[in-house]
C-alpha cells in the first residue's frame, strides 16, 4: 500500500517497463494517440448532429486505458463504464466498428443498438462498456470468480469513475473480493469531477479514495496515471497478486478529463477554471509527456512522432467515412438480440418460457 502523498519515483526501470522492446513502447505511443484522435473525430460529428444519445470522451486519460491493457495476457478480462471507446480501441476493436456504432449504423460493433456507452468484444475479452453508474462492478468480479473457478490464471480488470465510489454495489463487490480471494483490480479512473461535481463535495474519504480498501482488508494503491511507466509498473503488481495469489486489488489513478462528464455537459467549463484545465495540458497530458520521454530514449524524433499523429487522424477520418455510408438498422432489427433463444430458435422459444420450468 502506498499513500496518495508518496513521492513521484522513475518507473521506466522496473522489470515490467524494461522488458518491452523499442517497437512495443512506440506501439503504446500509437495507440495514445489513435485514441486521442478518434475522440477529436467522434467530438466533431456529435456536435455536426450525426449522433444521437451521450458521447463520454477519454481526452486527457489515455494512459490509463493503453497502459494498464498493455499488461493483459489471454486468460485476463476488462470491464467498465460508459467511457468505454479507449478500452475497446485498445483491446483491438477497429474503428470502424466503433465510429458505426457511435454513428447508429448496423455495422457497428452492437449493431447501432448500442451508442456510445455500450461497445463489446468477448473475442477479445472486452465485456463493455455499461451505463449504469457501478453495474459493471459486480460483473468484473464475476469474470474473477469465473477465472478461479476454471483454474485460470488470469485476472479481472474492472474500471470506473470516481463517482462509483459511493454506490452500493460497488462495496458489496469490494467485500465478497476479499472474503473469496477472487482475482480482480478494481481501477478508479479518478478524474476528479464524478459527475460535475468535485470529489471533496460527492465523497467523504482520509487520504484518498482507494484508501477504502482497507476496510475489505485489501491492497490498494495510487498511482499518477499522466506516466504511462508508472501505471504499467504498478498496475501489474496488483495484477500479478490477482494470477498468482487470488487476491484482490483497488487502484486509484489520477487522471484528467480536458471535456466535460459528457459533451452534454454545459458546465464543463464552470466548474473547474480555464486555469485548471490548462494546466494539465501543459504539464500533465500523458501523450506529451510520453512522446517527450521516448524522444529523449532515441526511439523516436519530431518527426515520426508527428507522422504516427498524421496516421491516425487518417484512420479516424477513414472511420467516419466508413460510418456514414453504412447503413442503418432496419424497423425489424428492433427484434433481434433481445433474447438469445428467440435469435437461434431453441425449444424455449417455441414455448415461450425463456427462464423457468413448469
Amino acid at each position: 500500500m502506498t499513500s496518495a502523498s508518496a513521492p513521484h519515483l522513475d518507473f521506466a526501470g522496473s522489470p515490467i517497463n524494461q522488458s518491452m522492446t523499442p517497437d512495443q513502447k512506440v506501439e503504446l505511443f500509437n495507440q495514445m494517440v489513435r485514441v486521442r484522435r478518434f475522440e477529436q473525430a467522434a467530438l466533431k460529428y456529435y456536435n455536426a448532429g450525426k449522433m444521437g444519445g451521450f458521447l463520454h470522451l477519454y481526452i486527457g486519460q489515455e494512459s490509463v486505458a493503453v497502459g494498464t491493457l498493455s499488461l493483459c495476457g489471454p486468460n485476463d478480462h476488462n470491464i467498465t463504464a460508459y467511457r468505454c471507446h479507449a478500452h475497446a480501441l485498445t483491446v483491438g476493436m477497429n474503428m470502424n466498428e466503433c465510429m458505426a456504432e457511435l454513428f447508429g449504423k448496423s455495422t457497428g460493433c452492437s449493431k447501432g443498438k448500442g451508442g456510445s456507452m455500450h461497445f463489446f468484444a468477448p473475442d477479445k475479452n472486452y465485456w463493455g462498456g455499461h451505463g449504469i453508474v457501478a453495474g459493471q462492478t459486480p460483473l468484473g468480479l464475476g469474470l474473477a470468480y469465473g477465472l478461479k473457478y476454471k483454474g485460470l490464471e488470469g485476472c479481472s480488470l474492472c474500471y470506473l469513475g470516481d463517482g462509483a465510489v459511493n454506490q452500493g454495489a460497488f462495496h458489496e463487490s469490494l467485500n465478497i473480493a476479499a472474503l473469496f480471494e477472487l482475482p480482480v483490480v478494481y481501477i478508479i479512473e479518478n478524474n476528479g469531477y464524478s459527475m460535475g461535481t468535485s470529489q471533496k463535495r460527492s465523497s467523504s474519504f482520509r487520504g484518498c479514495l482507494a484508501q477504502r480498501a482497507e476496510g475489505y482488508d485489501m491492497e490498494w494503491d495510487v498511482i499518477n496515471g499522466s506516466d504511462i511507466y508508472e501505471v504499467r509498473a504498478k498496475t501489474h503488481i496488483a495484477m500479478e497478486r490477482a494470477r498468482k495469489e487470488h487476491k484482490p486489488t483497488l487502484l486509484e489513478i489520477d487522471t484528467y478529463r480536458y471535456y466535460g462528464h459528457s459533451v452534454a455537459d454545459a458546465n464543463a467549463k464552470k466548474y473547474r477554471t480555464p486555469e485548471e484545465i490548462e494546466n494539465y495540458k501543459q504539464n500533465h497530458d500523458p501523450i506529451t509527456l510520453f512522446r517527450k520521454r521516448l524522444i529523449n530514449e532515441g526511439l523516436l524524433t519530431e518527426e515520426s512522432a508527428d507522422a504516427i499523429s498524421k496516421a491516425a487522424a487518417d484512420e479516424a477520418a477513414a472511420s467516419v467515412k466508413f460510418a456514414e455510408e453504412s447503413p442503418a438498422p432496419t424497423i425489424a432489427d428492433i427484434s433481434t438480440d433481445v433474447y438469445w433463444e428467440t435469435d437461434h430458435n431453441t425449444p424455449a422459444a417455441q414455448i415461450g418460457r425463456h427462464f423457468f420450468n413448469d
